[in-house]
């Protein structure tokens, strides 16, 4: 996997690719937008790591300019809203504010990597099976009646597990940028995906002032 690094601070350039080059990651890197642009043009990434805040080309710009052709965290020091919001409206996969965990963004890699390029038919976890050609849940061999989004819900979590994930950014995912609910919205259909989870309600974890993450226990 071939994974471009893009952001104007040279430190934090070498302490991604650094880490990254421990998972066997091939690693690149871009100073600015516009030398990612033309660096992307000639190879082929499986990945971007991408700053906002960049001199000549900028973050956005740059996402503008790709239209989504490439999967993409976004990792800057801008923690509104609205740029979590815009970033996703353009199609990244997943953002991190700085100052930022290198272990929680190599995580957050292999989520994604794993997600887009590894597709697999089902997940099994003890006697949970979610099965992802049929969008059917089963528990102890039972068909569980969950609802479509429960389903995207729970397939998201799982993607993602044990990676935090907001609740903002559950609801760009499932329900849409263009969607005006609130955080209630995700709390409601937790509530209910944990009640039809039955004996493993506790695998979706509520993480303090922020969402929630899936695990799987011991």
């Amino acid at each position: 996997m071939k994974i471009l690094v893009i952001d104007d601070e040279e430190k934090i350039r070498k302490v991604i690719r650094e880490y990254l080059e421990v998972e066997k990651y091939e690693v690149d890197e871009a100073e600015n937008g516009s030398i990612a642009y033309n660096k992307i043009l000639n190879n082929n990434y499986d990945l971007l790591v991408l700053d906002i805040m960049m001199p000549n080309m900028d973050g956005y710009t740059l996402l503008k300019e790709l239209k989504n052709k490439i999967p993409t965290i976004i990792l800057s020091a801008r923690s509104d809203e609205f740029d979590k919001l815009q970033g996703f409206d353009l199609g990244i996969d997943d953002y991190l504010t700085k100052p930022f965990s290198p272990k929680e963004l190599i995580a957050r890699v292999k989520a994604i990597l794993n997600r887009t390029y590894k597709k697999e038919d089902k997940y099994t976890y003890k006697t949970l099976e979610l099965d992802y050609l049929a969008h059917t849940l089963k528990i102890d061999k039972k068909l569980v009646n969950i609802t479509p989004k429960e389903y995207d819900i729970l397939t998201y979590l799982i993607s993602n597990k044990n990676i935090a994930i907001s609740r903002e950014q559950l609801l760009s995912k499932i329900w849409g940028y263009d969607y005006f609910g609130d955080d209630r919205t995700i709390d409601t259909h937790i509530k209910m995906l944990r009640n039809n989870l039955g004996k493993y309600r506790n695998n979706i974890v509520t993480v303090r002032s922020l969402g929630y993450k899936y695990v799987e226990e011991e």
